[in-house]
């Protein structure tokens, strides 16, 4: 692999613009290289003939004999030195960032041929360079605060523990500057026989925890009381302390790790583009410049080191019990490794579901079932039973899709969710799920068949209709199982999102549980199909194959529309609890946009219970008001596009994909899908060999491939977000608050 990928593979895609500019150096080189190859054709065309040639070896010939020595051989040796010296090299203070140091390079040959491509390309070598090094200080600035900020809570978390357990005395984690990192900050260490102190307990009297509003129990105490309680010196708050503390360090770790990279990367690049540089431009400047880079402070610079050597020591000792295997796997998470066996399940799977779609479609057409009079029985029965499976191995296959181009465009996804490292699943992964559910569903849609058209099971019709229902209770006794396989952690991480979304908004909202939320709101129609089962199982319908208590009960239609509503209720209040929180209107005008959409909903299913020209006004008018609103949304806010101002006209300012033709594409498809949803409720004219269910089966299906693509655009647009933030790490709350203003221990 060339360099300049190598280098782009490895950056913090949150960190990218911050990164020397590798690509635009190299093509500034190449045009060195073109003038360059244009100079030789134009030599060459111009070149004398040979007898010019021998008239000047023979002039040579002439020339007076020197000898192997001359007095002015130490002239010619400076002379030499003279031309090879290229650049020059300086330090200067800047004016506009008050004490930071500004780098400059005068280049010594620009009266030469093509020295103007060559002075270009040291003006934006130095320019990357500075922003480079002004990146990384201000970078290292910010870590040192923190690593000032975990000392002092890392005192009064050892007081803590102390009080707690009552010990008489403890060696402190934190202590003040050693002068082995600077004169100016705290480090993290770890204390050795030379260096201890006995913990001070008075600390405990100037903090107070740090109670997050995270849970519904906290949420509720906090309606009454201060989110800054005293200390009861019990072992819960000790436990929540440490879980605190240590997911800090473990975010400060990641990020020591980050610009450790990041230094050493762009050393590395700045090597590689001067030695280019003097490949093809035949200077010798690479080693003065480099020189230069080495003396900076990118070179000089080694907080971070000691840095990482001391939150290591400290993450081991106080938070793995000195185990340094236990404690560097969780600071350094193995990636994961690529199995060969899943992508030859993936194919398998895939092979078979072809293989069941043929036999199935060759069943029905042989037994002639599409003009059996039980055509219309399956439809409005077995039909709404299995197509919630369809629901969900679509909405995997194009998360699945999601996934693949999220990672080819170095959208940092896993960590938009907050995935814990190495447990976020790849769209290999996402097929073999979603291809193994189809494999299963359509075994058992084949095996229905089989069963009703088999004489010798006839009397079994009750046991077939419970096919769909048993692979329901195996899907959800997977998903629930406890035991570390089938991907356990994206399972816990999925139904703890879900149990967040069910207990809205007493829970802090993340971006994982609205993204959720936002899921359901796309899959009404599954969600309505689950209500069949309940009425289809739990009134005995199944044991006679017909849905007509179901259809007719006013109960079932009621519970209906409520089931429609659920999706979008829940993102109403989580928006009410994030503008409570941070009292940001967007976040009221975002709930407004839901609570139309629930009013279109209510009246729409209303109009299709209850024909009526009233309701049908009512249906239409408040369903193109939430379509609008809506569509707007999608497009302005959640995908931050119809900027009329951007440097791409009617786009945003910075795109991931190469084509911006996609962008409008996707706007278009967006508009459209929508409108198609709106067809199941305002009962357009249906085509009239289609089943209504099928129609409905359809249109939802459109209504996921359209979230589908929201889901690509949205996390982009959130991606880009941290990217101009350079947010590149999780921010973590902190245990404790101090009451003295200096924090002074």
């Amino acid at each position: 692999m060339k360099f300049g990928k190598e280098f782009a593979t490895q950056m913090v895609p949150e960190w990218e613009e911050a990164y020397m500019n590798y690509n635009q150096l190299k093509n500034l080189v190449k045009e060195i290289l073109i003038f360059q190859q244009r100079q030789t054709r134009s030599l060459n065309m111009m070149k004398p003939h040979s007898k010019a040639n021998s008239l000047k070896r023979k002039g040579s010939l002439f020339r007076t004999y020197s000898g192997l020595t001359s007095r002015f051989g130490n002239a010619s040796v400076r002379r030499d030195k003279e031309e090879e010296e290229v650049i020059l090299t300086s330090v200067n203070a800047d004016e506009e960032h008050g004490e930071c140091l500004k780098y400059q390079t005068i280049f010594l040959r620009s009266s030469d041929d093509g020295g103007e491509f060559e002075l270009v390309f040291f003006k934006r070598l130095d320019s990357e360079f500075n922003k480079v090094v002004n990146f990384y200080r201000e970078k290292v600035e910010e870590v040192v605060k923190q690593a000032e900020e975990l000392n002092i809570q890392m005192d009064a978390f050892i007081a803590l523990r102390i009080k707690v357990t009552k010990s008489a005395a403890v060696t402190p984690v934190m202590e003040r500057n050693t002068g082995e990192v600077s004169e100016q900050h705290q480090e993290i260490r770890v204390d050795d026989a030379k260096e201890h102190k006995v913990a001070s307990l008075d600390v405990l009297n100037r903090i107070k925890l740090n109670a997050t509003i995270e849970t519904p129990r906290s949420t509720v105490r906090s309606v009454f009381n201060s989110l800054n309680l005293d200390l009861q010196f019990n072992k819960n708050e000790l436990k929540e302390a440490q879980g605190k503390l240590k997911q800090a360090f473990i975010e400060f770790y990641e990020k020591l790790r980050y610009l450790k990279n990041y230094n050493f990367l762009n050393q590395l690049a700045f090597s590689k583009i001067m030695k280019k540089y003097d490949k093809i431009a035949k200077r010798n400047a690479a080693d003065a410049y480099l020189q230069m880079v080495e003396e900076s402070y990118l070179g000089q610079s080694d907080e971070v080191a000691k840095l990482i050597e001391r939150a290591e020591a400290t993450f081991i000792k106080h938070f793995c019990n000195g185990n340094r295997s236990k404690g560097m796997n969780t600071l350094r998470p193995k990636a994961k490794r690529e199995k060969h066996r899943v992508t030859f399940f993936v194919g398998g799977f895939f092979g078979c579901v072809l293989a069941l779609v043929v036999v199935i479609i060759t069943d029905m057409h042989t037994k002639d079932l599409l003009n059996n009079e039980e055509k219309t029985q399956y439809m409005n029965t077995i039909f709404p039973l299995y197509s919630l499976f369809g629901f969900i191995v679509l909405h995997m296959l194009m998360y699945a899709g999601n996934v693949y181009y999220w990672a080819r465009y170095r959208v940092n996804y896993s960590f938009i969710f907050e995935c814990k490292p190495g447990t976020e699943l790849g769209f290999k992964q996402v097929l073999l799920v979603s291809s193994g559910l189809s494999v299963v569903t359509l075994a058992a849609i084949l095996a229905n068949l089989e069963m009703d058209m088999d004489p010798n099971t006839l009397s079994y019709k009750a046991v077939t209709e419970l096919l769909p229902l048993g692979l329901v209770i195996v899907v959800v006794l997977i998903a629930i199982c406890p035991f570390n396989f089938f991907y356990r952690s994206t399972r816990y991480f999925l139904l703890v999102c879900i149990w967040h979304c069910i207990c809205s908004p007493l829970y802090t909202v993340t971006l994982p549980d609205f993204f959720l939320a936002d899921q359901f709101t796309s899959q009404v129609q599954l969600l309505r199909n689950l209500q069949f089962y309940v009425c289809y199982y739990g009134w005995g319908d199944f044991k006679k194959r017909n849905a007509q208590t179901c259809n007719d009960s006013s109960i079932y239609k009621t519970i209906s529309i409520i089931i429609a509503v659920i999706p979008y209720w829940i993102r109403f209040l989580q928006c009410l609890r994030r503008y409570f929180e941070g009292c940001d209107s967007t976040q009221a005008l975002n709930g407004l946009k839901y609570f139309s959409t629930i009013a279109a909903v209510v009246a729409r299913s209303m109009y299709s219970q209850k024909q009526g020209m009233t309701l049908k006004i009512i249906a239409a008018s408040t369903s193109g008001i939430a379509t609008i609103f809506n569509t707007y949304w999608d497009l302005v806010k959640d995908w931050g596009l119809l900027n009329k101002n951007s440097e791409n006209p009617w786009l945003r300012d910075k795109l991931i994909l190469p084509e911006r033709s996609i962008y409008f594409i996707a706007m278009v498809l967006n508009v459209i899908l929508r409108l198609a949803w709106m067809q199941t409720v305002l009962d357009f004219q249906e085509a009239p060999s289609l089943h209504r269910n099928a129609l409905i089966a359809i249109v939802a299906s459109l209504e996921i491939i359209r979230r589908g693509i929201w889901n690509f655009f949205r996390l982009e647009n959130e991606h880009l977000n941290n990217v101009g933030k350079f947010r590149a790490v999780k921010s973590v709350p902190l245990p404790f608050s101090y009451e003295d203003a200096d924090k002074n221990l």
